[in-house]
C-alpha cells in the first residue's frame, strides 16, 4: 500500500501536473470504485484544481467550489500520468480523470476491488475521510510521546493504526524500527524516554530518507514505480538476507496476509520471535535466539 512517502511524492508530481488546471471529466471503469452518489460525480466536471491533500494514505483533489475527489489506493491501487487521453481497456484500469494537461489514470493490480473514490462537498465532510492520526513530520517529541501512548499497543500496531499516525504502513514501520533498534512487539508501556525519543527520530529519519529517494528516482518524471519493496531497504521484504549493519539474517513473523520483518540481533537482543504459524508447528524446536539459525 502506498505509505506517507508514496503520497507525499505523488502529489508533488501531480501538483506540477493538474493544478490550476480544469477537470474535463471522469472515466469510470469499475462500478466498485465509486462510493458515493451524493454530490454526483458529474459536479466534479469543469472545474479547476485548486488544492491537493494528503489524509493519511488518501489523496485528495481539491476542485473550485469545495468540491473534492478523495482516492484511497488501498494495498494495489497506483497511479498513471499519460499526457494523452487513455483508454480503458485493460482490466487493471480502473478510472481516468482527463485534464487539459493529460489524463491521471487510477488502475489496481489484481482481481480485488479495494481502491476506491469518494466525492465530497465542503471541508467538513472532507475531513470525515482523515483517520486522525498525528502529521509525524510536524509533530515535536512532546506530541509524538503523547500520541505513541494514548494506547498500550506493541511498536508494530501503535506506528501503524492511523488512528494515532498518519501514513505509516507495513513496510515503513519496518524500516523505522530497524533504525531505532527497537522489537516491534515491544509494547508502548514498557518504553524509555530514550526508547521514545529514539523510535521519534527514527521516524523522521526513515521517512524523510525514503522520500528523498522517492524524489530522485521519479525525478521529473510522474512516479511510475511505486512498490512496498525496494533493494535498499533494510528489512522489509528481506527475510532470510543479511541485515545491512550486522549481517545476521532478516526474520519474519507472519500473520494473514502481512508479514513484519526485523533483525534479532539489532532489535531483539538476539531473540527470535515466535511466527504463529512455524512456531506452533516446530513447537520445542523453534529456535529461541539468532545464534542458534547460525
Amino acid at each position: 500500500m502506498p505509505e506517507l512517502p508514496d503520497i507525499t511524492v505523488y502529489l508533488e508530481s501531480l501538483e506540477s501536473r493538474i493544478r490550476g488546471e480544469r477537470l474535463n471529466g471522469v472515466r469510470i471503469a469499475s462500478p466498485f470504485l465509486l462510493r458515493t452518489a451524493e454530490p454526483p460525480i458529474e459536479d466534479s466536471f469543469g472545474r479547476r484544481v485548486a488544492e491537493l491533500r494528503r489524509l493519511g494514505k488518501r489523496i485528495a483533489i481539491g476542485l473550485e467550489d469545495d468540491v473534492w475527489l478523495v482516492l484511497h489506493l488501498m494495498i494495489a491501487g497506483r497511479l498513471r500520468w499519460r499526457s494523452d487521453s487513455a483508454p480503458l481497456r485493460s482490466k487493471q484500469n480502473l478510472a481516468a480523470f482527463d485534464f487539459d494537461s493529460g489524463c491521471l489514470l487510477l488502475t489496481e493490480a489484481g482481481t480485488e476491488r479495494r481502491a476506491s473514490l469518494h466525492v465530497v462537498r465542503g471541508t467538513q465532510n472532507l475531513l470525515d475521510h482523515d483517520p486522525g492520526g498525528i502529521d509525524v513530520m510536524a509533530a515535536d517529541l512532546p506530541e509524538f510521546r503523547s500520541q505513541l501512548q494514548l494506547r498500550n499497543h506493541t511498536l508494530k500496531r501503535a506506528l501503524t493504526d492511523p488512528i494515532l499516525f498518519s501514513g505509516i504502513g507495513n513496510a515503513y514501520s519496518d524500516e523505522i524500527l530497524h533504525c531505532a533498534r527497537l522489537s516491534p512487539v515491544k509494547t508502548t508501556n514498557r518504553l524509555t524516554d530514550e526508547e521514545i525519543e529514539r523510535l521519534y527520530l527514527a521516524v523522521r529519519e526513515t521517512l524523510e530518507l525514503w522520500i528523498t529517494r522517492l524524489r530522485e528516482q521519479a525525478g521529473e518524471s510522474f512516479p511510475e514505480k511505486v512498490t512496498a519493496f525496494h533493494p535498499d531497504m533494510a528489512v522489509h521484504g528481506k527475510y532470510g538476507k543479511p541485515c545491512p549493519v550486522c549481517e545476521s539474517p532478516v526474520q519474519r513473523i507472519r500473520y494473514a496476509s502481512n508479514e513484519t520483518n526485523y533483525c534479532a540481533r539489532c532489535q531483539t537482543g538476539g531473540k527470535v520471535l515466535a511466527d504463529r504459524s512455524l512456531s506452533r508447528l516446530l513447537k520445542a524446536d523453534w529456535p529461541k535466539s539468532i545464534d542458534q539459525l547460525e
